[in-house]
């Protein structure tokens, strides 16, 4: 038998290798001592799995290995037992199971409670009645056996029997009620309970109700079967809701953890009360604190997440948000995202003051921990999160950023820009918040040690800062951070003592970049080399300069523009204007001359000369023209983006909203719960069942709407209908696991022995174990079931062959070669969305690419674009609005995720060639980066077969 089967109580490994013994040689061992008798009758039950009847066995086993006492012989008969056949092929049973019966009618009164209890197990597993009914009275004898072994199984003996033969012990609920009432073992009372939930519910209600009081003091096992119990019941029939709820009520307060997260998501099922959903979520988030296991952590949380998901559920939890935020003390970084991103979908005015003082003080134990990887996506997080927070509280800014503005030097570069950003934003929209943030940025501009952060930095001060005394700060700050003027002067005195006569110049390997679209920029640079000096006591512009980073030259050119042209409107003095400016165009044409100079690592370039000549001669006409441009065309685009991002940020919480509120259409009916008919009241899932189906991959897909995404289309035909042996395999694709159900049919007038399907992979596919050998009699078929584990995203072959021996024939084993079965890597890939900087940082760190070149029939971009994101389960990063219009090409960034966790991106690069006329299609490229070659090859390969657009 194969796991993949529904029935299925006995695996055992079959070695492949091993020749099929003779049954006289068989015959011969099972008569030997007690070592060979072993060794036989495990071949033989190999041999009987394998299709083998056997049927001269039958009387030497029960001669000569039946009568034996010794514990592993016991056992392996009970698995021979069994499978063996017990009936003549008219239906009657053996006339040799008589002895067989007497023999465990023994067994069940033997003083071993290991053989009685062993027994009892096998017998559950009988299914021929004749067999069973000379055994009752010894297996009810054993429900008074002192030792609970033998106890536990004679009830789910009893069970079993009373399911598959009610009248052999039609007064089995009876009994088992009885003993239910008089046992003390916890696993014997689970066991006796569960039998009467299935068998007679009512007995187990009431039992449940005469001890309701004390199930608090019982075993976990037994109050997770109650919790079951209670919830079939009120699910079935809710007027008996109010009977049991004070039961759940205190189950919550078990001191199982697993009763607790059942009981819980009973009640919220149960009832919709508020204090009952508080209740749960209380119970929830004490389960998240208490469980060490972060897996556990990540189930509960998604468990509150579903309730938050309930709009009447919503508020509240909201009452319930510190008590949430509880669980940020666990240092897993994937509990702490998702405890953060509920946190602030629940937050209100009412309690955001609570949750900023909360997330300011991780902000500032964040700083006090030892560097690690975690610590600082952890402080992106809460930098985040507050960002949010003040966003859609304006009130809380004034609170968040003097905080936040302490992170601009951090030596994470990644959290300062969110800083950074979070600051631009909150100094655009705030008018009343500008001189603090000016007031901070001044005291912490020295400090910063990343020059993206710097550019920034310059460009909010150059930008905002709007009185006298701010721009002559911001002019103190930068020639502070330059150091002494002129700089080439200057360092050429510095090093007067260490500089040789000759300079080696060198040519700089060069330098591969990529840029934000994606694509390359080489740099190579010329360097002087020298001898390496102590850089400590150099400020951090000229450190900057110095390195060959003069970017932040032209941001500190504009800077110096837009501060002098704003300086020269407030004061009215000419001479202090003159003076201004004069030391505005020093400070940038001293940068100049250092680019032009051998002094840096690497040269200015001729786009950074440009920008600073250009800022050179704005300030030396000073022009109303560019004054406007410098000082008002610049903060006008800042506020056009912010509000496009705040009205794309408003669409989506509406589309999530609108999901959540559940519409009722004027002429749907009502139901009152005293009129519905008992069949109709459980309009809700029975969430065991839907859990049970879901474990064994079973889970109910609304594959009717379309027929295409049936069963059928999963069909592939392995081998022709003139082949001899004709198969063909339903492949079933359940997560990580691939069930392949193959159907083989005899075609030929010869019985087929061991007919074997062998099978073999390619690509990350593992086969989990090798299909059983089948006996095919003439025109006969059978379905074969193959189990295979996927552990990456890639494309996977499965081939193989049926071999098979004729019955009578003298000739070799003759062999049917099978199809490939191709693994759609479709199944694997789900649509995810990060943030334009995390596409960014993995489009420069994944080394696996593979560039598509696009060969469509289809003629308009949009469609083509849509057509991609629809093939490869992709979704577009690139937000809507960028990609509306028409100008002839286009440009967007997809993202997937995998379910192993791999990431996907990719980048459509298309246009349309006008010059060949409307009816022209689509050129260009796509260029897939990933991870592992695999995952790049496989997606690839998966664009190039479904570009064009089949008609329909």
């Amino acid at each position: 038998m194969t796991a993949a089967e529904n029935v299925c109580y006995t695996l055992i490994n079959v070695p492949m290798d091993s020749e099929p013994p003779s049954e006289i040689s068989l015959k011969n061992d099972l008569k030997g001592d007690v070592k060979l008798k072993t060794e036989a009758l495990k071949k033989v039950i190999i041999m009987i799995l394998n299709g083998e009847k056997l049927p001269g066995l039958l009387m030497t086993i029960i001669r000569f290995v039946l009568p034996l006492q010794d514990h592993t012989i016991k056992k392996l008969l009970l698995v021979f037992w069994e499978i063996v056949p017990k009936t003549t092929p008219d239906g009657r049973l053996l006339q040799e199971m008589i002895l067989v019966c007497d023999a465990y009618r023994k067994d069940l009164q033997h003083p071993n409670e290991f053989i009685r209890g062993s027994t009892l197990r096998f017998l559950c597993k009988l299914k021929e009645a004749e067999l069973l009914e000379p055994l009752m009275p010894a297996i009810r004898a054993c429900l008074e056996h002192r030792h609970s072994y033998v106890r536990r199984n004679a009830v789910l003996a009893i069970y079993t029997i009373y399911r598959n033969f009610e009248h052999l012990i039609p007064d089995a609920p009876e009994l088992i009620h009885d003993f239910l009432v008089n046992e003390k073992d916890a696993s014997c009372k689970r066991n006796a309970f569960m039998m009467l939930i299935h068998a007679d519910q009512d007995r187990a209600l009431d039992y449940l109700s005469t001890c309701i009081d004390q199930v608090q003091t019982f075993g976990d096992i037994l109050q997770l079967v109650i919790v079951e119990l209670i919830y079939k019941v009120c699910h079935a029939n809710p007027s008996e809701r109010a009977r049991f709820i004070r039961c759940i009520y205190n189950l919550l307060q078990s001191s199982s953890p697993a009763v607790k997260y059942e009981a819980a998501g009973t009640l919220v099922t149960l009832s919709s009360a508020p204090t009952a959903i508080k209740a749960a979520a209380q119970c929830y988030i004490d389960l998240i604190i208490k469980e060490s296991d972060n897996n556990v952590k990540l189930i509960v949380l998604d468990r509150l997440i579903e309730l938050k998901e309930h709009p009447s559920h919503e508020r509240v939890l909201q009452d319930l948000v510190m008590d949430i935020l509880r669980v940020l003390s666990t240092p897993d970084l994937e509990v702490r995202k998702k405890t953060l991103q509920l946190a602030l979908d629940l937050v209100s005015s009412r309690n955001v003051e609570e949750l900023v003082i909360v997330l300011k003080k991780e902000v500032i134990k964040t700083n006090n921990v030892t560097e690690h990887e975690d610590t600082d996506k952890y402080r992106q997080l809460l930098v985040r999160t507050l960002h949010s927070c003040s966003v859609r509280f304006p009130d809380m800014a004034a609170n968040v950023i003097p905080v936040l503005m302490e992170f601009l030097s951090d030596n994470n570069e990644a959290a300062a820009a969110d800083v950074l950003e979070f600051v631009r934003e909150a100094i655009q929209r705030f008018d009343n918040l500008r001189p603090l943030i000016v007031e901070k940025m001044l005291e912490v501009f020295h400090a910063i040690k990343s020059v993206k952060i710097y550019r920034g930095a310059l460009w909010i001060l150059g930008e905002y800062c709007s009185t006298k005394e701010d721009i002559q700060s911001v002019m103190t700050e930068v020639r502070r951070s330059l150091g002494e003027i002129p700089i080439v002067e200057s360092e050429i005195k510095k090093e007067a003592g260490e500089l040789k006569p000759e300079e080696e110049v060198s040519v700089g390997p060069a330098q591969k970049l990529v840029t934000e679209m994606g694509t390359y920029a080489t740099q190579s640079a010329l360097s002087s080399s020298r001898p390496a000096k102590k850089e400590e006591d150099r400020p951090p512009l000229r450190g900057f300069l110095l390195d060959g980073d003069f970017f932040v030259a032209a941001s500190l050119a504009t800077t110096l523009t837009k501060i002098a042209l704003r300086y020269v409107s407030l004061v009215q003095e000419k001479k202090k204007q003159n003076s201004f400016i004069a030391e505005a165009m020093l400070l940038m044409a001293t940068i100049l001359h250092l680019g032009k100079s051998s002094l840096p690592k690497k040269p200015i370039t001729d786009d950074d000369v440009d920008r600073i000549s250009l800022c050179l001669k704005v300030l030396s006409e000073c022009s109303p023209l560019m004054n406007d441009i410098f000082n008002k065309e610049c903060r006008q685009s800042l506020s056009h983006m912010l509000s496009a991002k705040l009205e794309e940020e408003k669409l989506s919480q509406k589309k999530e909203s609108e999901k959540r509120n559940v519409t009722v259409q004027p002429d749907d009916p009502i139901s009152f719960m005293q009129l519905t008919a008992k069949n109709e009241m459980s309009s809700k899932e029975d969430q065991f069942q839907l859990s049970l189906l879901a474990a064994m991959g079973n889970t109910q897909r609304k594959e009717a709407a379309d027929p295409l995404a049936s069963k059928l289309n999963k069909v592939t035909q392995l081998t022709g209908f003139s082949d001899p042996v004709y198969a063909e395999a339903y492949v079933h694709v359940n997560q990580y696991d691939i069930v392949l159900d193959v159907l083989v049919v005899n075609q030929t007038s010869d019985t087929l022995q061991n007919c074997t399907l062998e099978l073999a992979t390619l690509g990350d596919l593992k086969l989990v174990e090798k299909p059983s050998p089948l006996t095919l009699a003439p025109h006969d078929f059978a379905n074969i079931k193959a189990n295979v584990k996927v552990a990456s995203t890639e494309n996977g072959i499965i081939f193989g062959n049926i071999v098979y021996d004729v019955s009578g024939a003298a000739s070799d084993r003759n062999c049917v070669v099978l199809s490939d079965i191709h693994i759609d890597i479709m199944d694997y890939i789900q649509p995810a969305s990060c943030t334009d900087a995390e596409f960014r940082q993995m489009w420069a760190e994944f080394e696996w690419e593979n560039k598509v070149t696009v060969n469509t029939n289809i003629i308009d971009l949009n469609e083509y674009l849509q057509h991609i994101l629809k093939s490869t389960n992709m979704k577009c990063l690139t937000p809507e609005k960028a990609l509306s219009g028409y100008c002839g090409f286009m440009a967007a960034n997809l993202y997937a995720r995998s379910i192993f966790g791999e990431d996907a991106l990719a980048n459509v690069s298309i246009e349309k060639p006008i010059h060949l006329g409307p009816e022209a299609p689509v050129t260009g490229h796509i260029r897939i980066r990933a991870k592992s070659q695999g995952m790049a090859l496989s997606l690839g390969d998966k664009i190039n077969l479904s570009q064009k657009k089949t008609s329909l």
